[in-house]
């Protein structure tokens, strides 16, 4: 499967390359790339060739993701990513989470790979069920006046606190 990845090196690592282990590079000349550094995220969803992306469900990139084609895999690392993530994949179902083992909270290779295919099965129930419901909401956050009736329902309330 073809991939392109963004990640920050590791604490005490100074690049990518550095931090990946031994003949990885050699391994995936021709399927993949690896990205050390910031990335265009936003141009990178929004290209036609990308299906789905393995996300660690940081409130930036939940958001790009939202208005993009691309199906979602949540992956949280650490604090309200793990909230964005049970929102995203369990009330909107609009992603798949990548299951933990429970005795040590870690993922495996076979449970991304998992989540990934679930996701990007346009024949199974969760393919479908998950690209509906996220292109449902890309409507809403697509929509003509979206910004504009959150920020005066917004002022509203704030005028109401005030006024009261």
């Amino acid at each position: 499967m073809p991939f392109s990845v963004a990640l920050k090196p590791p604490v005490g690592a100074k690049t990518m390359q550095e931090a990946l282990p031994e003949g990885f590079e050699e391994r995936v000349t021709g399927r993949g790339m690896v990205e050390g550094g910031w990335v265009q995220q936003q141009q990178i969803l929004s290209h036609p060739s990308v299906g789905c992306f393995l996300t660690h469900c940081g409130l930036s990139s939940m958001t790009e993701s939202l208005v993009n084609d691309a199906q979602l895999v949540l992956l949280p690392y650490s604090g309200d990513q793990f909230v964005h993530a049970r929102l995203m994949s369990g009330d909107l179902k609009i992603g798949v989470e990548v299951v933990r083992r429970e005795e040590d909270g870690w993922f495996t290779k076979e449970s991304v790979y998992e989540a990934l295919k679930s996701v990007m099965d346009e024949d199974s129930h969760v393919g479908k069920e998950v690209h509906k419901n996220r292109l449902k909401l890309k409507e809403v956050f697509l929509g003509e006046r979206f910004e504009s009736d959150d920020l005066n329902r917004f002022v509203e309330k704030l005028q109401g606190l005030i006024c009261s």
